[in-house]
């Protein structure tokens, strides 16, 4: 009986970090449940995926929004159909209000988006898939998508920061209470996306590094066995370039 291939969710996994992710665990032969709030795009994104990847693992795609609690259960109850899960990945996200306003201005409605996407939903996805990522052989691996204005004060961040500050922590907390688990809060950097683009309209962001640069690390953590706690992705490319 042939073992199924590792299965990964990722969320936000249209475009941006999600998209790379996605391409890059697809070709390390990882069965995908991929989410993103426009279908469309979503599509288009599977499609490449299925195009340019010789891996036969498959891939599901399920538009929606992961805030709403039947779209989580559909996640859960995908990887399921496919075996299980060992690998969540949280990265979709909200920047919020966008120029971003200072603290004295930020619509309190924006910040209860920005915290009920970015900090509440993975929460609450975790979950919904705990018991998959708890009998994951080797134990699951959960990967929360931090940021640097998480421990920064960068004026115009406070929204973002401090829902990505909670998300820290929430990461921290759980994986104490999991230690079957491998949770990591993983900082990726400054990238050229278009959240990045939303936090400077208008401004020219083609200094930044496109999202596929930071995979090949990505990749090396979720397939070690690298204790828990938060990681910044620049650190484990300094590492393997200087091997």
């Amino acid at each position: 009986m042939n073992a199924r291939p590792r299965v990964a969710i990722v969320t936000g996994g249209s475009r941006g970090l999600g998209r790379a992710i996605a391409a890059g665990l697809r070709a390390g032969g990882w069965a995908l449940v991929l989410d993103a709030r426009d279908a469309s795009t979503l599509r288009t994104s599977e499609e490449g995926l299925r195009r340019d990847g010789a891996a036969s693992a498959p891939i599901i795609s399920i538009p929606g929004d992961v805030n709403d609690p039947a779209h989580r259960e559909a996640l859960a109850g995908a990887a399921r159909e496919l075996g299980g899960l060992d690998l969540l990945v949280n990265n979709a996200g909200v920047l919020g209000p966008s120029p971003l306003p200072p603290l004295a201005h930020y619509p309190l409605d924006g910040l209860r988006e920005v915290v009920e996407v970015n900090v509440v939903a993975p929460l609450a996805l975790f979950q919904s898939t705990a018991e998959l990522l708890r009998a994951a052989p080797g134990g699951g691996r959960v990967v929360m998508i931090t940021s640097d204005a998480a421990a920064e004060a960068y004026p115009g961040w406070g929204g973002y920061g401090a829902a990505k500050a909670a998300v820290e922590q929430l990461a921290a907390v759980l994986a104490a209470e999991e230690p079957g688990l491998r949770v990591w809060a993983v900082d990726p950097g400054d990238l050229r996306t278009r959240m990045h683009q939303e936090a400077f309209p208008g401004e020219d962001i083609s200094d930044r590094p496109e999202p596929e640069t930071v995979v090949p690390a990505f990749l090396g953590l979720v397939e070690s066995d690298r204790a828990s706690g938060r990681v910044r992705l620049a650190d484990l490319e300094a590492g393997q370039s200087s091997r």
